[in-house]
């Protein structure tokens, strides 16, 4: 794989994984309404894979190290990314109720991002454990520390739903 696809790949994937699962946890704990956290996802994976593509499309560019169709690759692949692999949380919202489809979608976040630490760090020959929990500690962070904000929102502010 081309090193302007990787680049686009590992960012959006990760990006979108952690980022995803962090605005659930926060949407579902501080509204409780299966439309915000859908309406969340959906948002997310348009406007957010855009600015991630464009903030590694102005990286490469700063950088000066790839060609101008290179720095386009990287800035595709990181927006494909991100989006795909964001709008695959929407299944569960659809085919589940709010609480259960919250919970399949950390375990299906968790188990892409340890599956693809899993093969980046074969990749470079490295023990898959160590980045795995590292990416893991990150990830399970970041939906402890939204649930926890959306909790302390609709504490202050009352029902976010209306």
């Amino acid at each position: 794989m081309r090193h302007t696809w990787r680049t686009g790949l590992s960012f959006g994937v990760t990006s979108g994984i952690i980022t995803t699962l962090g605005l659930m946890a926060g949407l579902h704990s501080g509204t409780h309404s299966k439309a915000a956290v859908m309406g969340g996802v959906l948002a997310i994976a348009v406007a957010d894979a855009f600015s991630d593509a464009m903030g590694i499309h102005m990286a490469e560019e700063a950088a000066r190290e790839h060609t101008h169709k290179e720095i386009w690759e990287s800035t595709c692949s990181t927006f494909l990314s991100k989006f795909l692999f964001s709008m695959t949380f929407v299944v569960p919202l659809i085919f589940f109720p709010l609480g259960p489809a919250i919970l399949v979608n950390i375990a299906w976040g968790l188990s892409l991002l340890v599956a693809f630490n899993y093969i980046l760090a074969k990749r470079q020959g490295i023990k898959p454990w160590r980045m795995i929990g590292e990416h893991l500690t990150i990830a399970v962070a970041v939906i402890i520390i939204t649930h926890l904000l959306g909790d302390w929102i609709a504490e202050k502010f009352g029902n976010l739903n209306g």
